[in-house]
């Protein structure tokens, strides 16, 4: 393969220097990281670009060369990319979909094993020389997983491990989606229905218009007290206002989370703090194996598309 690919921002995916780009073509440029000023500098005569989470606005994306004929967004989701912009000027827009669907699930049910044994506590308390657990009865709360009512918003493919995780656990599990794919033992559900009986939700859908923010005031209200809410998917369902209030108030249990509203988190945020929430900063697709995967498949995606047969596509050219 000898078209000329350009990626954006390369350090996102190989921070550890463990990918190795030139097995996607004969002529790859990589650089650490673009700003969108920088991108329109970076891409001429560039056949194929590469981006991971990196915004792409459609202002930027009007002014691409005609030697741009694939974007390819390292990822599962692609909302930082103006599809209809990339539409209008016949450009394919291709994503990575399933790469990382077990370590994001993995990294779902990692969360609700800590919270139910304030796993986060006891390590603050060790931190600071508090050894009570040790030398007096348990100080904190510790329950079992095992017929609790796990809550999960989507069934796609991380939704659907988590799923089958939490049922080997003997979770019950409730699921809210749009496209039901009738999983054996699951309870479908409306929204509120399932906010106000799981003892842990997980979200699992993709974030646009009408995900934003699914998650805000009025829905952590519905929740239990003793409830506790797991983001792996995108910040942004969740309103991060809202859920500080209600963690602080102690609406519901606590929260893990992966993804955060706005990435990186400040370091003054009030959720590095709290007792009741575990914190980890976008990890989920960032395993070694998962990385080494998702590259595999941006090198599908590229020669499917040299061959004229591409996968992965997300938008239609116009």
């Amino acid at each position: 393969m000898n078209k000329k690919v350009v990626i954006l921002n390369g350090d996102k995916m190989n921070f550890d220097g463990v990918l190795d780009y030139q097995i996607l073509s004969d002529q790859v440029t990589v650089y650490s990281d673009t700003s969108t000023e920088e991108i329109l500098g970076r891409i001429e005569e560039a056949e194929v670009v590469v981006t991971k989470e990196l915004s792409v606005p459609s202002e930027v994306l009007m002014q691409f060369p005609k030697s741009v004929k694939l974007i390819v967004e390292a990822g599962t989701g692609y909302n930082n990319i103006a599809l209809e912009a990339a539409s209008e000027k016949k450009i394919t827009v291709c994503n990575i979909p399933a790469y990382s669907t077990k370590r994001v699930a993995h990294t779902a049910i990692m969360f609700m094993l800590n919270l139910s044994s304030s796993m986060q506590v006891q390590m603050k308390m060790l931190a600071k020389g508090d050894k009570r657990n040790f030398t007096q009865h348990l100080m904190v709360p510790h329950v079992e997983l095992n017929d609790k009512v796990l809550g999960v918003f989507g069934e796609g493919h991380t939704g659907r491990e988590v799923i089958a995780i939490a049922q080997s656990l003997g979770m019950k599990v409730l699921v809210h989606t749009r496209h039901p794919k009738n999983t054996e033992g699951v309870t479908y559900v409306t929204k509120e229905a399932l906010l106000q009986q799981a003892d842990y939700i997980s979200l699992h859908t993709a974030l646009n218009g009408d995900t934003y923010h699914m998650i805000g005031k009025e829905e952590l209200a519905l929740m239990k007290p003793s409830a506790f809410l797991i983001n792996t998917a995108r910040g942004a369902l969740i309103d991060e206002a809202a859920l500080i209030e209600a963690l602080k108030a102690h609406t519901i249990a606590g929260a893990g989370l992966d993804v955060q509203e706005h990435e990186p988190l400040s370091p003054d945020s009030p959720l590095f703090d709290l007792d009741n929430v575990i914190i980890t900063p976008h990890m989920g697709w960032k395993g070694k194996e998962t990385r080494e995967r998702l590259l595999s498949i941006i090198k599908d995606d590229i020669d499917a598309f040299e061959k004229g047969a591409p996968i992965n596509v997300v938008n239609t050219l116009k």
